[in-house]
């Protein structure tokens, strides 16, 4: 009997040690999973920081592109107000001059001039005039064209 109890102990303990065997196996295959998919994450995790880096790289070009373009347009929008006040006032200096040829004519009219000098000078004043009062117009149109 002693020598069946020493059998059944030995037999539990080579099943306890063949349990431990495949245990160890599969706990080893398990640990080379682990660091494979652990090579796996860091290959993952560099990528990731390399597309952080490039990304951050970008947006800083965005950034100076941005501040650039900003600029440029102040600058633009700048001399663009610069070009319409002068613009105006050559508006204005035409309008000036046009008042001052109506009234020339109107004045070289009124002096009494014989009436074949009117009749070829007349045409010329009109067409002067006419020609300013287009030239006003078209520089009116301009400033209202950039305003708008």
């Amino acid at each position: 009997m002693s020598y069946h109890f020493g059998f059944l102990i030995e037999s539990m303990v080579s099943v306890l040690l063949l349990m431990t065997i495949l245990y160890c196996v599969r706990l080893s295959k398990q640990l080379r999973m682990l660091k494979a998919d652990e090579q796996a994450l860091r290959a993952t995790i560099s990528e990731l920081v390399t597309a952080t880096e490039v990304a951050e790289r970008a947006i800083a070009g965005l950034k100076n592109t941005m501040r650039e373009g900003d600029e440029t347009l102040g600058t633009r929008l700048a001399r663009g107000e610069q070009l319409s006040a002068e613009i105006g006032r050559q508006v204005t200096a035409g309008e000036q001059l046009m008042a001052r040829l109506v009234r020339i004519v109107g004045a070289t009219r009124a002096d009494g001039e014989p009436e074949a000098e009117t009749e070829t000078a007349a045409p010329g004043a009109k067409a002067v005039a006419a020609a300013a009062q287009a030239f006003a117009e078209r520089a009116r149109a301009r400033i209202n064209g950039m305003a708008a």
